[in-house]
C-alpha cells in the first residue's frame, strides 16, 4: 500500500494560518487527483479540497472556499493545503488522500469511496 505522510499540523489561535504538506510515492503525484479530508473530534470524516493532476482544476467544500487553498508540486511529490483565518470549528485531523480509480468524467472526486490511498493524518487544533 502506498504511503502518504502528512505534516504541518499544530496548535494555532483563531484567525491564524497553517500550511499542511503531504508527500508520497512518485506514481501518485504524476497522474492522479489528490485531496484532503478532515475528521473533527467525534464526527464523521468530511471532504475539504481536491486538485487534479496538472493543477488546472480544484474543488473545495463550502467551508473551505475563500480560506483554504490546495496546490501540488508533482516534481517534489507534494500536495499542500494552505489554511487562513482558522476557526475553532476547523479543529480536526487532516488527512491526505489520492485517487487512482478510473475517472469517467472531469469532475474531481469528493467522496471517501472515490479515494483509495490515505495518510494517517495530522492534528490541527484551533484555540478560541
Amino acid at each position: 500500500q502506498a504511503q502518504l505522510v502528512e505534516s504541518g499540523g499544530g496548535l494555532v489561535q483563531t484567525g491564524g494560518s497553517l500550511r499542511l504538506s503531504c508527500t508520497g510515492p512518485t506514481h501518485l503525484f504524476n497522474t492522479y487527483p489528490l485531496g484532503w479530508f478532515r475528521q473533527p473530534p467525534g464526527k464523521e470524516r468530511e471532504f475539504v479540497a481536491a486538485i487534479n493532476w496538472d493543477s488546472d482544476n480544484t474543488y473545495y467544500a463550502d467551508f473551505a472556499k475563500g480560506r483554504f487553498t490546495i496546490s501540488r508540486d508533482n516534481a517534489r511529490n507534494t500536495v499542500i493545503l494552505q489554511m487562513y483565518n482558522l476557526k475553532p470549528e476547523d479543529t480536526a485531523v487532516y488527512i491526505c488522500t489520492a485517487s487512482t480509480q478510473p475517472a469517467l468524467t472531469a469532475r474531481l472526486p469528493r467522496n471517501q469511496f472515490e479515494y483509495n490511498f490515505w495518510g494517517q493524518g495530522t492534528q490541527v487544533t484551533v484555540s478560541s
